[in-house]
């Protein structure tokens, strides 16, 4: 059987100051293509270009990656603040409306960072602008210099940095065998008020939520606030993620064989 088909969202960039791309990380593709046994075919954040219902009938799976710019906060109800930018309003405009496509069809969805929010501003959620500035919180954002730049050692920046608290019998820890894992954190927003279906599976040591679900969806939907695409290959929680989520695009690609 042919391997799985997972979209991957791109993320708009503009290069030279003049130029407008959609760009995705290569680890996410990595980790698809080695880990999750999948072809990762990336698909357009601008709903311009993009049919919703023309890529669901294409791919077996989504993949919602981590993007610099955050959610825009009217979707959850929020002035935006110049603070807060860039935002990313044309992803917005396909990721929203795509996380309820899936979950209602069963395709199955994983959701990274900027995913993991989006999953849950889809369901009615509101986000953070900077979960740092919470009282009692940790800074999440990746690791800088004393100069303000960001780190140059990648090891650094995607080195574990807190612990997360799954809950005991839910589908992350059932999925990794463990209630106890620790994860890299490169986030300045993050989920304030969960959804009406996001389900709470994984909090950090300062309460920040890292792991959800979608309630009653009929196929794979879960998302978490770190980046596991980084370590995919030898991280062995990172692995069992992408494992899960590539054997489901793959029952989902044969049950739709099935059907045809």
């Amino acid at each position: 059987m042919a391997r799985p088909v997972i979209g991957v969202i791109g993320n708009a960039r503009l290069l030279d100051n003049r130029f407008t791309a959609q760009i995705v990380g290569e680890n996410n593709f990595r980790a698809l293509a080695e880990v999750a046994g999948a072809l990762p075919l990336m698909f357009a954040g601008c709903p311009a270009v993009t049919d919703l219902g023309g890529l669901l009938d294409t791919v077996d799976g989504v993949l919602l990656t981590g993007g610099r710019a955050n959610v825009h906060p009217t979707h959850f109800g929020t002035e935006p603040h110049p603070a807060h930018e860039p935002y990313d309003e044309a992803r917005d405009a396909v990721a929203l409306p795509l996380i309820e496509a899936c979950v209602a069809r069963g395709v199955p969805l994983f959701g990274i960072c900027r995913g993991f929010q989006e999953m849950n501003v889809a369901f009615g959620g509101s986000l953070h602008p900077e979960i740092r500035d919470i009282p009692g919180r940790l800074n999440h954002r990746m690791p800088r210099l004393e100069n303000g730049e960001i780190h140059p050692d990648l090891e650094v920046v995607f080195a574990e940095r807190h612990e997360v608290s799954l809950t005991p019998g839910g589908a992350f820890a059932r999925l990794l065998g463990c209630e106890t894992i620790r994860v890299n954190s490169l986030h300045g927003q993050g989920i304030l008020q969960p959804g009406a279906r996001v389900v709470i599976e994984g909090i950090a040591e300062d309460d920040t939520i890292e792991a959800i679900r979608i309630a009653d969806a009929p196929g794979f939907a879960l998302g978490v606030q770190w980046h596991p695409e980084h370590d995919a290959t030898t991280n062995p929680i990172n692995r069992a993620l992408f494992e899960a989520f590539g054997a489901a695009a793959a029952r989902q690609r044969a049950e739709a064989g099935s059907r045809r």
